[in-house]
C-alpha cells in the first residue's frame, strides 16, 4: 500500500524543517473553469507552486489521443524542473475541489518515476480550516530556482484504447464519469454520450466526505469491492473518465485502499471521437 495522502498538520510540520522541505504545488482546475491561476494568486499556501494542468500536466489535445494526453516525458521533465523539483525531494500537491485535479500531478509524477508524492487530503480548505495562514493577491509569488530532477515513464500501468475495449473482459474497468455522464443522459464536452462496453460506473465524488478529505480506507475498500473489484488480483482494475483526469482520481482512491489499478488516458475524450467504437447507454454496464 504506498502512501498517497498527506494532512495539513503534516504538511505545515515538514514546511517548518530547515532540511527536507517539500515541494508544494498547486493544481487548480476544474472542467468550465479557465481560471485557476487567478484563484491561486487570491488565496495560496505560501511558498506552493502553480502548476497549469492543460499544458504542464498534459500534450496538446486531439480527436485521436483525447483532450488531455499523456505529456512528452522530455517536455514534462522540462516543466518539472522548471517548478523547482529537486532529486529526491518529497512532492505535495493540492487544489481546491478534493483532489480531482492534483490527482492528475500525483499519478503523472509516479507515472514517470518520482514515488515520494503525495496528495494534501482536503486541498486548501483543509490548510485555511486548520488555521494555517495563506498568502494573497498582495504577497509575493517567488520564482523557483530550476530542479535537477531525471525522470522518465511508464512507472504506473496504463491501457491504450484497445487493451479498454477488452478489459471487461477479465477486470473491471472503472468509468468515474458522472452518473447521468455514464448512462448517456447528457455529455456537455464530448462527440457522443454514453459509456465504453463493460464498464461499471463509479463517480469519483464518491471516493469523498463531505469536508472534501478522502473517504478512509476500509469505506474505499467497501466500495470498490461492492463494484465488483476483487483485492490483490493482478490487472484486475482500470478506470477511465472523460479525459484521464479525474480518473486519476479514482485510481488514488483506489490505492488509498490497498488495490493497485490501471489509467486508461485517453479515456472517453478518445474514445467517443471514433465511429467504429460502440457507445453503450443506460445504467448497466
Amino acid at each position: 500500500m504506498v502512501d498517497v495522502l498527506i494532512s495539513a498538520n503534516e504538511l505545515h510540520n515538514r514546511l517548518a524543517r530547515e532540511v527536507g522541505r517539500p515541494l508544494v504545488l498547486d493544481v487548480r482546475w476544474a472542467l468550465g473553469d479557465p481560471h485557476g491561476h487567478e484563484h491561486y494568486v487570491e488565496r495560496r499556501v505560501p511558498g506552493s507552486v502553480y502548476v497549469d494542468l492543460n499544458t504542464d500536466l498534459a500534450a496538446p489535445p486531439s480527436p485521436r489521443q483525447g483532450r488531455h494526453p499523456l505529456p512528452n516525458p522530455e517536455d514534462f521533465e522540462v516543466a518539472v524542473r522548471s517548478w523547482g523539483l529537486r532529486e529526491g525531494q518529497s512532492v505535495v500537491v493540492l487544489d481546491d475541489n478534493g483532489g480531482m485535479a492534483a490527482a492528475r500531478a500525483w499519478w503523472l509524477l509516479r507515472w514517470a518515476g518520482h514515488e515520494d508524492v503525495r496528495i494534501l487530503d482536503g486541498g486548501l480548505k483543509a490548510w485555511t480550516g486548520a488555521g494555517y495562514e495563506a498568502d494573497g493577491r498582495d504577497d509575493p509569488i517567488p520564482a523557483p530556482e530550476p530542479g535537477d530532477v531525471r525522470l522518465g515513464s511508464g512507472h504506473m500501468p496504463t491501457l491504450d484504447i484497445d487493451a479498454a475495449a477488452v478489459f471487461p473482459q477479465h477486470g473491471v474497468l472503472l468509468d468515474a464519469r458522472a452518473a447521468e455522464r455514464y448512462r448517456g443522459e447528457q455529455e456537455p464536452i464530448d462527440p457522443r454520450a454514453g459509456h465504453i462496453p463493460g464498464a461499471v460506473n463509479a463517480p469519483t465524488g464518491e471516493n469523498l466526505q463531505e469536508s472534501g478529505k478522502f473517504k478512509d480506507p476500509r469505506e474505499l475498500r467497501m466500495r470498490f469491492e461492492g463494484l465488483g473489484v476483487v483485492a490483490g488480483k493482478p490487472d484486475a482494475v482500470a478506470a477511465y473518465c472523460g479525459s484521464g483526469v479525474t480518473a486519476a482520481h479514482e485510481v488514488a482512491a483506489l490505492a488509498v485502499a490497498g488495490i493497485h489499478a490501471a489509467l486508461y488516458p485517453g479515456s472517453w475524450s478518445q474514445w467517443s471521437n471514433d465511429p467504429d467504437r460502440p457507445a453503450a447507454t443506460g445504467p448497466e454496464a
